[in-house]
């Protein structure tokens, strides 16, 4: 069932966080959606702004938010990373119950400015916004080899908050998106000193290739939602490539489907589980 994602974040459990994963298809979808169920958790769906701006994207967002409308779990849809604003009330309009207003890129003023305008425009939908401090380097589509980006400022998160209204910080604390480089080394003691001068609930993106333990030491340092791709995509095409050649005599699609939708749900079903601290005891 669609429901809002202040509340997804707000209702969490202590010890969790919330599970959010990038779809590009219904296959991707249905296997976040029976994850989840399966988990008894709410979860967020991303659709990343490069699907929303192809030609068929403002389908994609509708047949996404329909079927989280019909799903046993609690499901948010949120367009991820997104620095267009028009796009983003685009994407509002359009019934999506939160967007990543992505102003990484511009000086710390102009990041206030377009984000706290994100703010209003999602206010008027009942949606909320989720806004990046320091950069998260990577491309969320295309898996690349990336060391990390520029870390966020604690002395800068308390303001940003307080000036923007967002309601989740995503932070940059030397994880990046795609793959790692060199083995991750999150700087937790900048993440405590984020946590500690905001009032919002903080985000790790990258999760892809980070350890469980890393990932459950970032929940209980402040971490309330966690974003994973690249694995999703990596199970996806896993499936495919084994699967191929059994389907193509018959040209039995369906089959591949199947295949690819057990494969993504086994992988999301593994990442509900390492953001949920309460089962590693």
């Amino acid at each position: 069932m669609l429901t809002p994602f202040a509340e997804l974040l707000g209702q969490r459990a202590a010890g969790t966080a919330v599970g959010a994963f990038t779809a590009y298809d219904l296959e991707a979808t249905t296997a976040v959606l029976r994850a989840a169920a399966a988990a008894g958790t709410g979860v967020i769906i991303l659709i990343g702004v490069r699907s929303y701006m192809d030609s068929d994207g403002t389908l994609l967002l509708a047949a996404v938010l329909a079927a989280a409308e019909r799903a046993e779990a609690r499901v948010c849809v949120q367009l991820d990373h997104c620095d267009d604003i028009a796009l983003i009330e685009s994407a509002l309009a359009a019934g999506a119950g939160a967007v990543m207003a992505d102003g990484s890129a511009l000086s710390y003023e102009e990041n206030v400015v377009f984000v706290k305008r994100a703010v209003e425009l999602a206010r008027r939908h009942g949606a909320s916004v989720e806004a990046e401090l320091g950069s998260v380097l990577g491309n969320e589509d295309v898996a690349e080899a990336l060391a990390a980006g520029g870390l966020t400022d604690p002395a800068q998160a308390g303001d940003f908050i307080a000036r923007t209204g967002a309601d989740l910080l995503a932070v940059s604390i030397g994880n990046v998106h795609g793959v790692y480089r060199d083995p991750p080394n999150l700087d937790f003691e900048r993440l405590a000193q984020i946590a500690r001068v905001t009032r919002a609930p903080l985000s790790l993106h990258g999760a892809s290739g980070i350890p469980d333990a890393m990932v459950q030491r970032a929940i209980t340092t402040g971490i309330a939602k966690i974003n994973v791709n690249t694995e999703l995509r990596a199970a996806y095409l896993a499936a495919t490539d084994a699967q191929l050649a059994a389907v193509i005599d018959g040209s039995r699609l369906a089959a591949l489907h199947s295949a690819q939708v057990a494969a993504v749900t086994a992988a999301v079903s593994d990442k509900l589980q390492a953001f949920d601290i309460r089962r590693q005891r």
